[in-house]
């Protein structure tokens, strides 16, 4: 009997890197409700691995993601509201899971990447992108809305882009996703992987829990307003790094001129 191949792949180049790929190329790596759960098993799991320092969200085949696969879309036309509720509701809870993520993560982008592979790509913290792909808000071209993913594509995009890209459902060029701001970097398909490896050995090489703190920072102070309790705050994550472990290893190999320790 043969084993149906899984729809989320997680693979372990080393102990500190990780990739997660959408495996379900024959239908353009599009959403169903297993794809769902994998991707939040998956990332909630190597959320708890104190020694991983990076992860590669990737896609099989030609496509990133389509958004919703068909069969499950047909299943969701004779739900009641509160199937509904349920099942967007465990959308919204999986891009959450990989916001959350307190390791970074890469986005590895070819094909399309429309509707809720939008909501993927924006929870990355680096996204590098073929230049050929196109982008696609296009729920609304279905009667729909793109509510689970809109805190995030929002966030990455702004909100004068998204109001005209989720209202037309229009399509959009990679060059305009990295104007915007989902993209941070281009490449042929044919340099997309290398380019991947380059950032990846970037990050690894910085101190693990710094980057994993960068990460977080940027998080927290985006959502915080200009303020006394701000300022303290910042000064406090700054003096607890500096007071680590780490970083007083960071430091002195700096100023020995010598190797980090984690980078053995």
């Amino acid at each position: 009997m043969t084993t149906a191949p899984p729809v989320v792949e997680v693979i372990r180049p080393s102990s500190h890197v990780a990739e997660v790929w959408l495996n379900r190329p024959d239908v353009r790596n599009a959403f169903n409700e297993d794809m769902i759960a994998a991707l939040a098993s998956s990332f909630a799991g190597l959320a708890q691995e104190p020694d991983l320092r990076v992860i590669v969200l990737g896609a099989r085949g030609k496509a990133f993601c389509a958004g919703a696969d068909l069969h499950w879309m047909r299943a969701m036309a004779g739900y009641s509201w509160e199937e509904n509720r349920a099942d967007a509701q465990k959308l919204a809870d999986m891009l959450w899971t990989l916001d959350q993520c307190p390791v970074p993560v890469i986005g590895r982008l070819q094909g399309d990447c429309y509707a809720g592979g939008m909501g993927l790509a924006a929870v990355c913290d680096v996204v590098m992108a073929v230049d050929s792909m196109t982008f696609c808000l296009s729920e609304a071209r279905l009667g729909l809305l793109p509510a689970t993913i809109s805190p995030y594509v929002l966030r990455a995009m702004g909100q004068q882009a998204c109001r005209r890209y989720m209202v037309t459902a229009e399509r959009f060029s990679a060059a305009q996703a990295q104007t915007h701001g989902l993209v941070h970097e281009l490449c042929s398909a044919e340099d997309l992987d290398r380019r991947v490896a380059e950032l990846v050995a970037l990050i690894v090489a910085n101190g693990p829990q710094a980057s994993r703190a960068c990460k977080k920072l940027v998080q927290d102070v985006c959502a915080a307003p200009m303020s006394a309790e701000l300022r303290s705050e910042t000064a406090r994550r700054i003096a607890d790094i500096r007071a680590s472990a780490e970083g007083q290893e960071g430091l002195q190999s700096f100023l020995q001129k010598r190797p980090a320790a984690w980078l053995a």
